[in-house]
């Protein structure tokens, strides 16, 4: 009887394998359970937001790319590697940021890079090297890009007029609304292509990698994956257009929905594949990596037991860190009551174009209207004692237009007395459509802006350094009327009101 005896060489990688696999299964597990909250809206946002569905497939999508590189990587040994750890605290202190700046997007995003911080330290650099694409292109698990709908409903609408035009539809377009034939449509956010291109860029990256060695091919596949679901989408609004100028929007929109839900996008891929099929220059058992070119680790070594413990450790820090600033919301008077304004009197609310903003978790909430002369102006205010998840300035639905709401943007307009300024229209109460110009200021501590971004920069300074964390949403708002100027009134009213930071301290109870 032989005895076959296994180089030390051969066993040891398996052994290591092992032994770091469920090391790093240990510290993921629970720096997922640290960090459930946020891994509870992520999974959330993918199962309900349309514009994020395509994040379901993700994990799927990297769980096969890993198991493309099995055989490289069965020739490296995993080994502890304390540098990990940098990237493990980047993704904490990203998180801290956005839990103190009530920014969803941070926090999610710290929460991935912590997780790939974890396979960095917990496998060594050579084998994170290995797994650099799949790694990579977890970022796409986290949410990102509505801020490309505004721009993508104005391109929508600059591909849909001409069309329209040149097969002889008479139309005219006020914003995102177009008013074709016998029928008016909203260019709306979901009609914006937005969630395709979103969704159209992290399936471009994939076929990138897996299908091209040159990265001239590369960058002109992923020119085509970006630039060809927008032509489509224009093209595909202008057809329901069309196909409602000669039938009805009611089968227009209903077959729409259909096509834009199951076909489009599927037709969108299959055209993108074909543009880019003809230069593929990737064979497909071609191996993802070459093990003998990456080098060993040499230095950085820790023991694996310890490499957990201060994984999980790291980690863990920022948590510790948010409740230790979580409670210090500015004290709010009881009641407020709305401000007396000098030659403006209170006067009964509209009829014709009611309208709110939304902040469902403001401390108090404030809405009036003032009148003099012809002149009538609504005068909104929101008072946060702190801002956080669920009751903070500029969360998504949040604010002048609210999710589904009846109001549509129509377009921004420049700045009234230093805040931001839109107008938008919906229908009145005999179905007319109304439109309105709304101003907005904020006040978060001592700064005032029209900025949402700044309001998030100024909520994480109070927070992580200190200060008063109360902030004030205030909204003025007219109702466009003939033989009058809505901006004008606006302006005129915020005279009369005066500075806006006065007004944020007097219904926050600073005197």
């Amino acid at each position: 009887m032989s005895v076959a005896v296994l180089p030390s060489e051969l066993v040891r990688p398996a052994g290591a394998w092992r032994r770091h696999g469920v090391a790093l299964g240990l510290a993921v597990a629970v720096i997922l359970l640290i960090f459930r909250v946020d891994l509870i809206r992520l999974v959330t946002i993918w199962w309900t937001s349309t514009t994020f569905g395509h994040c379901l497939f993700i994990a799927p999508v990297i769980g096969w790319l890993v198991w493309q590189r099995r055989r490289e990587l069965a020739a490296l040994t995993p080994v502890a590697w304390w540098p990990g750890l940098l990237l493990v605290a980047l993704g904490g202190a990203g998180w801290l940021m956005g839990d103190a700046g009530s920014v969803t997007f941070a926090r999610q995003l710290g929460l991935v890079l912590m997780v790939q911080g974890a396979v960095v330290t917990l496998l060594g650099a050579q084998v994170a090297r290995g797994l650099l694409f799949p790694l990579g292109y977890a970022l796409f698990l986290v949410p990102f890009g509505e801020e490309l709908e505004p721009p993508l409903q104005a391109l929508t609408v600059r591909i849909v007029m001409p069309l329209l035009h040149l097969f002889g539809v008479p139309a005219e377009s006020n914003g995102v609304l177009i008013h074709a034939g016998r029928y008016y449509f909203e260019v709306a956010e979901a009609c914006s292509g937005a969630k395709f291109v979103i969704a159209m860029l992290a399936f471009g990256v994939l076929v990138a990698n897996v299908c091209f060695v040159s990265r001239v091919r590369r960058a002109w596949f992923m020119v085509a994956a970006l630039v060809v679901p927008v032509i489509a989408n224009g093209l595909r609004a202008f057809a329901t257009i069309y196909a409602a100028n000669l039938t009805s929007v009611e089968a227009a929109t209903g077959f729409d929905h259909i096509v834009y839900g199951w076909v489009f996008f599927g037709l969108v891929m299959a055209a993108v594949l074909g543009i880019g099929w003809r230069w593929f220059d990737r064979a497909p058992d071609a191996p993802a990596f070459d093990p003998a070119a990456l080098p060993a680790v040499t230095r950085g070594r820790m023991g694996l037991p310890m490499a957990v413990l201060l994984t999980i450790a790291t980690a863990g820090l920022w948590p510790v860190w948010s409740v230790a600033i979580a409670q210090r919301a500015t004290p709010l008077p009881a009641r407020i009551a709305l401000p007396q304004v000098a030659g403006w009197a209170r006067a009964p609310l509209s009829r014709t174009g009611p309208w709110q903003p939304y902040y469902p978790g403001a401390d108090h909430a404030l809405f009036g209207r003032y009148a003099r002369g012809g002149a009538a102006v609504d005068l909104a205010i929101a008072v946060f004692a702190s801002q956080g998840e669920g009751h903070k300035i500029g969360a998504f639905g949040t604010g002048v237009i609210r999710e589904e709401d009846r109001w549509v943007r129509i377009a921004d307009l420049p700045p009234i007395a230093g805040g931001s300024a839109l107008r938008m229209t919906a229908p009145g109460y005999d179905r007319r459509p109304v439109e309105r110009v709304v101003a907005t200021w904020y006040v978060v501590g001592d700064t005032v802006t029209a900025d949402e971004r700044v309001v998030k920069i100024e909520t994480m300074k109070a927070k992580l350094l200190g200060g008063t964390q109360r902030a004030v949403a205030i909204h003025l708002s007219a109702e466009v009327v003939p033989g009058r100027d809505a901006r004008a009134d606006v302006a005129a009213f915020a005279a009369a009101l005066g500075p806006i930071a006065a007004v944020g301290d007097a219904v926050a109870g600073i005197r």
